[in-house]
């Protein structure tokens, strides 16, 4: 049996952390070879995770189910599966609560579970497990704070005062772009079409000298 206890300090609020420890989705992204898969009726969703132990890359297929309590910010994560050539199954269950860090809008969270193995290279898992779960835990936490961190702000764009303001980033600065593109357009179309009424003008003045 492999035993998990892990506490990851967050410098971001609560809120935040569990909005984002509560997403599967978001999750998975935290966690190198790991994919999420399709979701079922009951609620419970697919997942694969690849781990390396030493020269052996095992690759584990599991059925999912996640029960959340948002007032609590605490979760309970219950797994099953196997190894794709079935000479490995395992049970996973695991308790994880989001709370107020030390200071003011940090956050801490803590996990404890265990994982129970069988089968041929269940001794093999074993014997790797602390370097692989230590290896995992701080990835995941480097992960978890870029994806709670706000969104950053470039302080480049400036003012019709003078004044220097921060640029918008993300659908913000695109959307910006398109308009500022499309005025630029419209500018160098009406630009063009000043310069070809001018020579029409010029065409007709021409001919009525002509005559």
């Amino acid at each position: 049996m492999i035993s998990i206890t892990e506490e990851i300090a967050v410098p971001s609020p609560p809120e935040r952390v569990w909005e984002i420890i509560s997403d599967p989705s978001a999750v998975v992204s935290c966690i190198g070879g790991a994919e999420l898969g399709p979701s079922h009726e009951d609620g419970s969703f697919d997942g694969t995770l690849a781990i390396r132990f030493g020269g052996l890359r095992v690759k584990f297929a599991a059925r999912v189910s996640l029960d959340l309590d948002e007032t609590a910010r605490e979760g309970r994560l219950t797994a099953r599966g196997a190894d794709g050539q079935g000479a490995t199954r395992f049970s996973a269950g695991a308790i994880f609560r989001v709370v107020e860090g030390d200071a003011p809008g940090t956050a801490r969270v803590f996990c404890d579970g265990e994982i129970k193995l069988s089968g041929k290279l269940a001794k093999l898992i074993e014997s790797g497990a602390g370097m692989v779960v230590s290896g995992m835990t701080k990835e995941f936490a480097d992960q978890l704070v870029q994806k709670c961190a706000p969104a950053s702000v470039e302080p480049l764009a400036t003012a019709s005062d003078g004044a220097h303001m921060p640029r918008p980033t993300g659908l913000f600065a695109r959307l910006r772009a398109w308009w500022e593109g499309r005025r630029s357009r419209r500018g160098r179309y009406a630009a063009q079409e000043a310069q070809r009424s001018q020579n029409r003008s010029g065409e007709a003045l021409g001919r009525g000298g002509r005559r």
